[in-house]
Formats: C-alpha cells, structure tokens, sequence
C-alpha cells in the first residue's frame, strides 16, 4: 500500500509529515520503556523482517496481490512505541534506496502503513487478549486482520481530503476495504504463525505476552532453574545469539531467494487506484539508484536488493532501538 509522489496535495502531504515527525517523536519516549540492552536487538530484527516479508506480494484476487503491512506484528513483538520505530525504519529506507513509496508522501506514508497499523493491531490484540484470557495467537490474528482495512480506510478519507483527483468516496472505500480485507487474511496467518513461532522458542521476547504467558522453568543439572516468559521475561543474554542468528538467517532467505517468488501483479493500492481512475496521479520517484524498484532500474537481481535492503534495515532500526532504550533498562 506504499502511496507514490503525486497522489497527494502539499497541504496534506506536509500535514501528514507533521503529525508522523509528533509520532515517531512520542515513541522515541515511550521506546524507552520497551527496550533494554537484551530487545534492542529483536527490535532491529523485527524491522528487518518486515522490509523482507513486504518483498513477498501474494497473490489475493484474479489480476490483484498484497503483502505483509507488519504494523500489529511489530507492536506484538517489540511493542507499541518500538512498533511505529520499526515500521518508520522499514518505510524510510524503502522510500529512499528502493523508491518504495514518494518521498513527499513519506508522512503519509508512515501514518497510514505505521501509526494507524500499529494503534489499531495492538488495541484489538490487547483487547481479545483480555476477552480470550490471553490467547495470543488469536489476538495477533485479529489484530493484524482489523489493522490492514483500517490502513487503507485512512488512506481513503485522506485522500478524500487532499487527494490530488476527485473520487466517489463511497465506492473508493468500498474498493479499498474489500481488497484489504482479502490481504488482511495473509496478514493475519503470517502474524498469527509469527507469533506462535517466537512465542514456542523465547516467550520472553514477544513484548504482547508478557504477563499472559505461562511461566516456562527450565532445571538443570545441578538442580537450578530459570524461569522464562510469563511475569518474568529475563532471559540469559548468552541464549539470545542463536535466537538472532537464526532469525536473520531466515529473514536474508526471504529477501534473498524466496523474494524471487513473489507475485507481480499490482498491489491492491495500485489496482483500485488503476480501476477508480486515480493512478495517473502518481508522479516518478525524486530519486532514483540501481536499487529503485529492488534492483529492477540498475539491472540488480532482486534478492541482491532484498539482501542490501535486510543490512540497511537491521542496521537503522538496530541503532534506533538502542539509543531509544531506557537508561536503567540498559543496565540489565
């Protein structure tokens, strides 16, 4: 759902600049609550996922794909506040080495695709989980469901606003919402089995289930035992490494070869833009590198620029996650 230059006015384009500068700004603060020394690194890597999981457009109707927004998933994960940082990494670079999204609809960008995901997925998740007694995975599936509609909902009324061509906004939202709601359901398996999937190996480093979780106690030979997840999130910092190594592993594979795999047709932005009469709007990316169009423009393989894309990601939202950890945090 990235928005190109051209499809909004000045005024909004810099209004929506405005309010994602006051968000990013807001969980700068509030990331320090989320993040020590030990989920500095899950942040960089949560980041990096989602650049890499966005690579991969599935196919949803005839002629029409999607992909992961991501905005539940990271808030799940790492934390609201650390939640819209990821995501605001993660669009950051694809705007500016991958022309992935205009740069002067980068607010918008970050608001509809960060900010609303983010808010939305994690008050349905913190909502079910509190009608469900703390079933986590179907929270995250509900959350990352309700999240992607609500994106492309805003999307509609800011484009109503100060959308540089009229549309029928009636049926712009109907369009909108329908196709979302179709790449909601990829977005809520691949959240919900992200989830359950960190949630079975380190409990303690999914932000969303602490509290919820079981307590899982590990004895060892001598007799001790260590109590991970649930109430107490702590966890030896020696046992994180294979955690990280293998999910950058996976993430490298995803941007480096299954990227190649990935549906061509147009997202769904692009088709109703296309089919609402609204596409001719968009203007050419202000830069352009041989990365633009994930290597299409200077002839690189794209699992090359899905590699590059990772390293840039985890790199950023690395460095963003640990100078935006508490203090005392940082101590543990």
């Amino acid at each position: 759902m990235h928005v190109p230059d051209g499809f909004f006015n000045a005024a909004t384009s810099v209004s929506a600049g405005v309010v994602a500068a006051a968000g990013v700004t807001v969980c700068l603060r509030g990331a320090r609550r989320e993040l020590d020394d030990r989920t500095a690194p899950m942040a960089g890597l949560v980041a990096a996922f989602i650049f890499a999981v966005q690579m991969l457009n599935f196919p949803v109707a005839a002629g029409t794909s999607g992909h992961l927004l991501g905005g539940a998933l990271a808030a799940i994960l790492v934390g609201p506040y650390t939640g819209v940082l990821c995501m605001a990494v993660v669009l950051l670079v694809q705007g500016v080495f991958f022309a992935d999204g205009g740069l002067t609809a980068l607010g918008i960008n970050i608001t509809i695709m960060g900010i609303v995901t983010v808010v939305v997925g994690w008050g349905v998740f913190r909502l079910v989980t509190g009608l469900t007694r703390g079933r986590v995975a179907v929270a995250a599936f509900l959350a990352a469901l309700v999240s992607v509609p609500a994106s492309a909902l805003a999307f509609t009324l800011l484009f109503w606003i100060g959308g540089t061509a009229p549309i029928e906004v009636g049926a712009v939202a109907a369009a909108m919402g329908g196709v979302h709601v179709l790449i909601g359901i990829g977005e809520a398996v691949i959240t919900a089995v992200t989830v359950g999937a960190v949630l079975a190996v380190r409990p303690d480093l999914v932000y969303g289930a602490r509290g919820l979780t079981k307590p899982l106690v590990l004895r060892g030979a001598e007799g001790t035992t260590t109590t991970v997840g649930g109430q107490e999130p702590a966890a030896a910092p020696g046992r994180l490494k294979p955690f990280l190594l293998g999910g950058v592993g996976l993430t490298l594979v995803l941007a480096g070869v299954v990227s190649f795999f990935a549906s061509s047709s147009p997202d769904g932005l692009e088709a109703v833009a296309e089919n609402k009469g609204f596409l001719g709007q968009a203007t050419d990316h202000l830069v352009t590198w041989g990365l633009a169009d994930y290597g299409e423009v200077g002839g690189i393989p794209v699992g090359v620029a899905g590699i590059v894309g990772v390293g840039l990601v985890l790199l950023i939202a690395g460095a963003v996650a640990y100078a935006a950890r508490g203090r005392d945090a940082a101590k543990v």
